[in-house]
């Protein structure tokens, strides 16, 4: 069973960094890809980045491209997003999740972890 715990999360002024952890456990996760999701207040869950874990591959919503930063641990087994140059409207709830390979939908999902910026 895949167990995803995310950290990091927290208030930050506007211009400013955090960066998320997501532990992951119960899998080897070479066949994976890992992503981040954020949900804003009365909005869809959307997708914020993904990584193919074994190749390290990197993709990311055109919003925060240039801005975020997705990169794995392989021996600690963490996927982390560096986020830099905070705006307000970035503010979400953010969320880990993971997908085999072979599968278009991500299945195992963290608890979710809030990011705040003020303006």
């Amino acid at each position: 069973q895949v167990q995803l715990v995310e950290s990091g999360g927290g208030l930050v002024q506007a211009g400013g960094s955090l960066r998320l952890s997501c532990a992951a456990s119960g899998r080897t996760f070479s066949r994976y890809y890992m992503g981040w999701f954020r949900q804003a207040p009365g909005k869809e869950r959307i997708f914020v980045a993904a990584i193919s874990w074994s190749e390290g591959s990197a993709y990311y919503a055109d919003s925060v491209k240039g801005r975020f930063t997705i990169s794995r641990d392989n021996a600690k087994n963490t996927v982390y997003l560096q986020m830099n140059s905070l705006r307000p409207e970035d503010t979400a709830v953010y969320y880990c999740a993971a997908r085999l390979r072979t599968r278009t939908e991500y299945d195992n999902w963290g608890q979710g972890t809030q990011v705040t910026v003020s303006s």
